[in-house]
């Protein structure tokens, strides 16, 4: 019989995170950048370096008491997925892709904050998963909490916080301007590298995911920022840690008070 790589793994030291049960909480966050990880660590109480290995950078730590866990997936669906299997192996219930995306609407500004509705598919990673016709869409609890978290906390931001379709792309440099257009037609918000792969590996296997993400540049309108530092998309990372981390603790308390 062929080899079945989830039962072989399930519960075990991970292969290319290096993780093993008992290392992160339920609640994992998921950046892109390694570097990242070390973000969100600072917003953590008694947090710990894990392990790192290839561009898998994790700590621990915990938020209001909730154990809260950060890995760093690097850059696209592939490698995103394969930290996210590994990572419900060992316990992982809930995760959420934060990082950075581009606008496709001409009204989003860089630093604006982006919470993901659905994914479209523009990637071949899900294809190993579901047909292509099946939507990605990430989990409505956990994804609500969010969203009510940002509202609430819209004063205390520097920009706005929008939400809709986004777009999942393997091509960072193969993004033409007539696709560009069309993602832009079509009533995509954004574009990323991650998401729609994220969430339908999660809901094959019963998970939450969810994605918030801060914006980098516009597409449509031209407004980027490719060698300089990116002020607006820095602070825009702090912001929407701070949401994820807070809708984190009301979603566990909501989870708790339903066990009661």
């Amino acid at each position: 019989m062929a080899l079945d790589k989830e039962l072989k793994t399930l519960g075990k030291k991970q292969y290319h995170i290096h993780l093993k049960p008992g290392d992160i909480g339920k609640y994992v966050l998921l950046p892109g950048d390694p570097a990242r990880s070390d973000r969100v660590a600072k917003y953590l109480d008694n947090a710990e370096f894990v392990a790192e290995n290839r561009e898998h950078r994790t700590f621990t730590g915990y938020y209001k008491g909730v154990k809260i866990s950060v890995t760093s997936t690097g850059m696209g669906c592939p490698s995103a997925t394969i930290a996210a299997e590994e990572l419900m192996n060992i316990g992982a219930e809930c995760l959420i892709r934060i990082g950075s995306s581009a606008a496709l609407q001409d009204d989003i500004k860089i630093g604006d904050l982006m919470i993901s509705t659905g994914s479209m598919k523009n990637e071949g990673t899900s294809r190993f998963y579901v047909p292509d016709c099946f939507p990605s869409v990430p989990d409505f609890d956990l994804t609500r909490e969010i969203i009510d978290t940002a509202r609430e906390m819209q004063p205390q931001l520097s920009g706005k916080v929008h939400y809709g379709i986004n777009a999942s792309d393997d091509a960072f440099y193969g993004e033409t301007e007539e696709w560009i257009q069309k993602l832009s037609g079509l009533g995509c918000l954004n574009v990323e590298m991650e998401s729609s792969a994220l969430y339908t590996v999660c809901h094959r296997r019963k998970k939450r995911a969810a994605m918030i993400s801060a914006v980098s540049g516009n597409l449509v309108t031209g407004d980027v920022i490719y060698e300089n530092v990116n002020e607006g998309l820095v602070k825009g990372w702090d912001e929407e840690i701070k949401i994820v981390l807070e809708a984190i603790y009301r979603f566990e308390q909501k989870l708790q008070a339903e066990t009661i």
